[in-house]
């Protein structure tokens, strides 16, 4: 125990587990910062068609996620489970992150065009999914305390703001003609190389509690992985994800659309400081937040950030036009950016205690189906976004024809741009700040839960309490004579 004690304590066992996160934050700032605007502008795809792609192969992940879970939670190998598969991803993911950027104009055929970057785009997302399910399910077989857990939950969101101000930064000082489609395979080939690098790191530094292997036939598997529906703990923090991604992403998706045609202003280096700014902003709001929360609750830094960033958001507004002065953007985004870490530090920290909610509703540990179907609410998000602001483009009038010429949008087209990337934002981050304040899991809760856990499995011979029997029932939102049953991993109802 003293052993196990000591290397959990290391700063180096908690940088080794969070180096893969500069592939779980950096590849999505690229892919929505970027791939719509290779496929529009460089490519001349229409936006609704490009926004189109990630949501299409957000269907495929419904196949693949939970088929992930299953087969993580059910693998036996002397690296351990989730780790043998960070292992395996690592090189599928670097490959794949490749193929999405490849230039394929196809005569001009819009519909071959389409179905050859959907195929490269659910090739990616097969890839990221070998990756992410696995280490999203590692910390709960790494680690059992709750604050030494938002220690490494926050040491990863480090890493992911890392990633991202590497794909952020990279990007903006690489593709200087953002309609040249070379630019960006060479900046996908780079991004593979520190993709697999950083995976590589958390699988030689990290480690796993053995525990017994759950055998789930393939044919049970979507059933059992969305039986982690059951628990409102779950199905609150589900929200949580899809809203508070939804609005990073529009940040990001929309940026370039911003800078460059309403503000006028994408040479210059002014997107690549922009970009900078805001995503340095972030990595210092987490450094802020991961104490803050380990002192305070999970949640608290959504609750505190999220109001402040909508302000910052709805002052862009006044402030969207072409000779708008820029250090007034840069101020509002670094104080957007501080208030997205909050966001993304809670999220993490939130989701290595949700296989314990789990367990005490099924007998099962499966930290791997619940990380699972959390990745794939990170990439329905992810697709969400990008569907809506391809569709969101489109009804403003955007023109890709006028795009891949390099022509400025209509005075009215930069005006709808404006509007959706303030108002979108709105009204995601108060559905983020309502889930959020719903959330019944703090460290209170979460010690309530190990301990009936430990009762349940005879570890633990203490009586429950009126008081406890009303927190189990809050967290898991099932009746307290109806949990601990294995019936509940296997069934809806």
């Amino acid at each position: 125990m003293k052993e196990q004690a000591a290397r959990e304590n290391k700063a180096s066992s908690r940088m080794s587990y969070g180096a893969c996160d500069i592939y779980g934050g950096g590849a999505f700032v690229v892919i929505s910062t970027f791939y719509t605007v290779f496929l529009t502008k460089a490519l001349g795809m229409p936006p609704a068609l490009a926004g189109i792609i990630p949501l299409v192969g957000k269907v495929w992940d419904a196949v693949t996620d939970p088929i992930m879970g299953n087969i993580a939670d059910r693998t036996v190998s002397k690296f351990g489970a989730k780790r043998f598969w960070i292992l395996v991803g690592s090189f599928i993911s670097a490959l794949t992150f490749i193929v999405m950027w490849i230039p394929f104009r196809a005569g001009g055929n819009t519909t071959a065009q389409f179905i050859f970057y959907m195929l490269m785009y659910m090739l990616f997302s097969t890839g990221f999914t070998i990756v992410m399910v696995p280490y999203n399910g590692l910390l709960p077989d790494m680690v059992d305390d709750y604050t030494v857990r938002a220690k490494y939950s926050s040491a990863r969101m480090i890493f992911s703001a890392l990633g991202a101000i590497i794909a952020g930064l990279i990007p903006t000082l690489m593709i200087k003609d953002n309609t040249k489609p070379g630019q960006y395979l060479t900046v996908a080939l780079i991004f593979s190389v520190i993709f697999l690098v950083t995976i590589l790191i958390t699988f030689f530094g990290t480690w796993e509690n053995h525990k017994p292997a759950k055998k789930v036939s393939m044919g049970e598997t979507f059933t059992q992985s969305f039986t982690v529906f059951r628990s409102r703990s779950f199905r609150l923090f589900i929200a949580i994800f899809i809203f508070g991604q939804c609005a990073a992403d529009f940040i990001t998706g929309l940026a370039v659309y911003y800078v460059d045609d309403v503000l006028n202003a994408y040479g210059g280096g002014n997107f690549t400081i922009l970009m900078g700014v805001l995503l340095v902003a972030q990595l210092i709001g987490m450094v802020v937040f991961g104490p803050i929360m380990a002192k305070t609750s999970k949640k608290f830094p959504i609750i505190v950030g999220t109001p402040v960033r909508m302000l910052a958001t709805l002052a862009m507004l006044f402030f969207s036009y072409e000779g708008a002065p820029f250090y007034v953007i840069l101020a509002l985004s670094f104080v957007i950016g501080l208030a997205m870490a909050g966001t993304s530090t809670t999220i993490y920290a939130i989701l290595a205690d949700l296989a314990d909610v789990d367990e005490l509703i099924t007998t099962v540990n499966r930290p791997g189906t619940c990380s699972g179907m959390a990745t794939f609410a990170r990439k329905i998000s992810a697709g969400l976004s990008s569907a809506l602001i391809g569709v969101l483009l489109t009804m403003v009038g955007y023109d890709e024809t006028l795009a891949v010429q390099g022509l400025r949008q209509a005075a009215s087209t930069q005006k709808g741009i404006a509007y959706v990337y303030v108002f979108a934002q709105i009204v995601l981050l108060a559905l983020t700040l309502l889930f959020t304040v719903k959330f019944p899991v703090t460290k209170k809760e979460f010690d309530i839960v190990r301990k009936e856990t430990a009762r349940r499995r005879g570890e633990d011979d203490s009586q429950i309490t009126e008081e406890e029997i009303k927190v189990c029932e809050a967290v898991t939102g099932i009746e307290y004579g109806k949990l601990w049953n294995e019936k509940n991993a296997a069934s809806l109802r």
